[in-house]
């Protein structure tokens, strides 16, 4: 958060240091002469914030204080620039680094690449943040280790110890007492604790202990900031020997060493590195285990808000582009002739993460006029999309190779690891523009399709089918369409809307603006899944508007609805309403063969309403507990009361799902904070795991939920947040959100794979050519067990390496069947050392294949050698 208005936040950090010192002066040490230490270091960058002239202050400052050490969290690109700019700082500095050993003074403890939060962005984003990073990293200081991995932000995700493990780390802090802004990590335990992820993966850490309190004078600090007596005894009376603080300083104050001497510090104190603190002064060995959370990362950004609503928007579709690109060219170089285009995916993954930036999502509108992290945010996505939609084409290109003629033939890849069945758009060529067509598949049976026209151009709607990470060929013939029976949609004698499909009938109510009356699942037994008896509608907007000090819904008008596609494969219905007076647009889709219910909401806001609990503009205080942007309640929602009894939630996580141990999402004050974050979905289901319902978002944001209050999804905060910043509405709000009810628990109903599916849809080519019998389908790779899920493939040199990531609550062992030749198999840590190597059996058909154990939420990367 280093470009926060510098002065402004060195003001408000001395004052908390001051209320500390003030009030802890009088404080002495329960053990005389007990020492305490001291993680002492640098937090910022280039993109944050690192001025010219810094690395020799900091060179200068270690020669002049020898018992000063230092860890650093240097954005990794920051070096690019200290070499050209200052090279016998940089030249210094690096003498001063080469020694890694414990007796080093300076330890890199975060070589992710742009310092990410790391749960609000995707488990393989979460991967490349550190392995982009280290290699930068290494490419100016060639012998750094990575031992510890320790943060000035809240930069923290369930998952983490199996990825940093695997990348070589060795420890981990959970403590980030000097910026606290947009959260904090659950205190929990002593001096030691085996932090364990999801999949069992142990890392020893050191957590925010159960007595670092929050500082009651701030609301950035925790009282480990600097070394208090308070905090310090406080550690000691709880049976901590070796009570440590912290502070990672911004990048470019020049203070030097952080404490000082005197009352207001601890004595005697020590420096430290995290190396040396783990290796030589916390002897004792983690007895507790900590089964750390997704809850137990404490999180509060701006959710809501316009300006990081479009940012997290951006960022996930360029996460979804980019992966997709990988398997595609994946495909084109083991089916075609595609070399892998290895430059281009590296420019766009390094703007692609630059894009998760923390800056980017807590201080989005920080910068100069142009400039800011939300304009960076544009720039940085936009050349990841364009790279990545190229590298789709050429591939598509080169797979669509085939005797060039004046037959159609529709090519259709999909880059999941399980057949995947979708509907398909494509666009009718202009030879075609006036005559009847059908799709055929490859045994020339034609498959149901619907004629779509919008903006004088024909497309077809049909439901195709394509391998796991393959294609296949569907072909355009000219002869009379057979008329099917499918989705149909229909205005019913009390005025209503009922869409219905082979699996659910809706009723859509315009009386009250268009929410969803009635949304039988036909498969469940005609099973009810709205709550009929609740206050709230289901898929009612509604928020407190502060300025009026009442609620608007869009349920207290009538809306104007109007079907824009009749069916068979896919009915739609358009909902135009009002909501406070401001116009919006909803248009529900609901189509044959399909589970996700899918809905695109946009509101034209002509004015710049305050929608949240309060209004802040004139009152606002940075020490004030209580801000207005905290509590979700009062924000405009999209609401779902369910028929589901005493129900749990489940939210998905970067390589994780937690089990929501919250009675509410609820809290309006800085020490309350909770975990309320909907990264891709969050699902409610009864007690006895009989039912739920999965909602999906197409951006990181928050969710609502209590004992008394429905699952919702957040849509917009307008009003004061973080630094008094003005949250304005700016234009219209866009939205697409999806509802997937279901039978039995989350992980049974498949809902990690129907999450896949929505960010990966299949790919659709018309290409005037035909194939040959061998090239109209085929499949890089099968898996027998649908919760097992690749979170990527790349190509390096001759061998692909794939990841794999096991999407359910039990270990799984899945035969992965390669449609090519193998020569070898091994399993690699993510830092490319070998693991161990695997047996390729061959099955009936010929085709090898291997078995690899993946336990619960685990994740492999398997390095698949071909023959030369």
């Amino acid at each position: 958060m280093a470009t926060l208005i510098s002065g402004k936040y060195v003001k408000y950090l001395r004052l908390g240091m001051l209320c500390i010192c003030f009030h802890l002066f009088t404080v002495s040490s329960l053990i005389f002469g007990q020492k305490a230490y001291f993680i002492d270091g640098f937090h910022g960058g280039v993109w944050g914030h690192y001025p010219e002239g810094f690395t020799r202050f900091v060179v200068d400052q270690l020669k002049a204080n020898p018992n000063w050490k230092i860890n650093i969290e240097i954005e990794p690109e920051t070096w690019d620039r200290v070499a050209k700019a200052d090279p016998d700082a940089y030249r210094d500095f690096g003498e001063l680094f080469k020694n890694q050993s414990d007796s080093g003074r300076i330890e890199y403890v975060n070589p992710s690449f742009a310092q990410s939060y790391m749960f609000n962005i995707s488990g393989e984003s979460v991967i490349r943040q550190f392995d982009y990073g280290i290699r930068k990293i290494r490419e100016h200081f060639t012998g750094t280790i990575f031992s510890t991995y320790s943060v000035e932000e809240p930069c923290f995700t369930s998952a983490l110890p199996q990825i940093l493990k695997s990348f070589g780390f060795q420890f981990a802090s959970l403590k980030n007492p000097n910026t606290c802004w947009g959260g904090y990590s659950r205190a929990f335990g002593g001096e030691l604790v085996n932090w364990v992820g999801p999949d069992g993966t142990k890392l020893t850490t050191v957590p925010r202990y159960e007595i670092e309190k929050l500082d009651p004078h701030s609301t950035w600090q925790t009282i480990a900031s600097v070394n208090s007596p308070e905090y310090v005894n406080a550690a000691l009376k709880y049976g901590i020997t070796h009570p440590v603080g912290m502070c990672l300083q911004d990048a470019g104050w020049k203070i030097g060493p952080w404490l000082r001497d005197g009352k207001k510090t601890y004595n005697p104190y020590e420096y430290v590195t995290w190396r040396e603190y783990f290796h030589n002064v916390a002897t004792q060995s983690p007895k507790l285990n900590w089964s750390f959370s997704q809850e137990d990362v404490l999180v509060s950004l701006v959710w809501g808000s316009q300006i990081l609503q479009k940012l997290a928007q951006q960022v996930r579709t360029s996460e979804n582009k980019i992966i997709q690109a990988e398997k595609m060219a994946s495909l084109s170089s083991l089916y075609a002739t595609g070399l892998w285009p290895g430059t281009a995916f590296d420019n766009a993954w390094r703007t692609l993460l630059l894009s998760q930036h923390h800056d980017c999502w807590i201080v989005p509108y920080n910068g100069r006029k142009g400039n800011s992290w939300a304009d960076k945010v544009d720039s940085w996505t936009a050349n990841s999309n364009a790279k990545s939609d190229s590298i789709i084409s050429q591939s598509v290109n080169l797979l669509d190779a085939g005797k060039k003629g004046h037959h159609w033939s529709i090519r259709i890849f999909n880059t999941l690891g399980v057949e995947q069945n979708g509907l398909v758009t494509v666009n009718l060529p202009e030879s075609l523009k006036d005559k009847d067509v059908v799709i055929c598949d490859e045994k020339k049976q034609e498959v149901p399709s619907q004629l779509l026209c919008k903006d004088e151009m024909r497309k077809m709607l049909f439901r195709a089918t394509a391998p796991s990470v393959g294609f296949n060929t569907y072909t355009v013939e000219v002869k009379k369409r057979k008329q099917t029976v499918g989705a149909s949609v229909s205005i019913q004698p009390d005025g209503s809307y009922l869409l219905e499909s082979d699996i659910y009938r809706i009723t859509v109510d315009p009386s009250k603006g268009g929410v969803i009356r009635s949304l039988i699942d036909k498969e469940l037994g005609d099973r009810e899944f709205v709550d009929q008896t609740n206050d709230r509608r289901f898929n009612e907007i509604r928020g407190f508007f502060y300025n009026d000090g009442k609620y608007y819904s869009s349920a207290d008008n009538t809306a104007k609805c109007q079907i824009i596609e009749k069916g068979p494969l896919r009915v739609r219905l358009e909902i135009c309403g009002t909501i406070a007076g401001q116009y919006f647009t909803q248009i529900v889709s609901l189509a044959q063969g399909e589970r996700r219910i899918d809905l695109h909401l946009k509101i034209d806001w002509k004015e710049n309403p305050g929608i949240g609990e309060f209004s802040q503009t004139s009152n606002y205080k940075a020490t004030d507990y209580k801000k207005a942007f905290y509590n979700d309640k009062y924000k405009l929602l999209a609401l779902f009361p369910l028929n589901l009894e005493n129900q749990k939630v489940f939210k998905d996580a970067p390589f994780d799902v937690t089990e929501s141990k919250l009675s509410n999402t609820f809290f309006s004050t800085w020490d309350s904070i909770k975990n309320n974050v909907i990264l891709n979905w969050v699902d409610v289901e009864d007690s006895k795991g009989q039912y739920g319902c999965a909602l999906f978002s197409d951006h990181t944001t928050s969710y609502t939920h209590g004992e008394n209050f429905p699952l919702g999804l957040t849509l917009l905060y307008s009003g004061v947040g973080l630094w008094g910043m003005d949250y304005k509405i700016t234009g219209a709000t866009e939205v697409d959100y999806a509802l997937i009810p279901h039978k039995g628990r989350w992980e049974q109903s498949g809902i990690w794979s129907e999450a896949s599916r929505w960010k990966e849809p299949v790919v659709a080519s018309l290409v005037s050519a035909t194939f040959t019998k061998d090239n109209l389908s085929k499949s890089l790779m099968q898996i027998d067990n649908p919760h097992i899920e690749i979170s990527s493939i790349r190509v390096d040199g001759k061998d692909l390496l794939v990841r794999f990531f096991n999407a359910s609550l039990y270990p799984g062992t899945p035969k992965i069947s390669f449609g090519f030749k193998v020569d070898k198999a091994e399993i690699v840590e993510l830092n490319g050392m070998t693991a161990r190597k695997l047996n390729i059996e061959k099955d009936p058909g010929k085709h090898p294949y291997i078995n690899v154990d993946i336990p619960r939420f685990g994740i492999r990367t398997i390095r698949i050698s071909r023959p030369d």
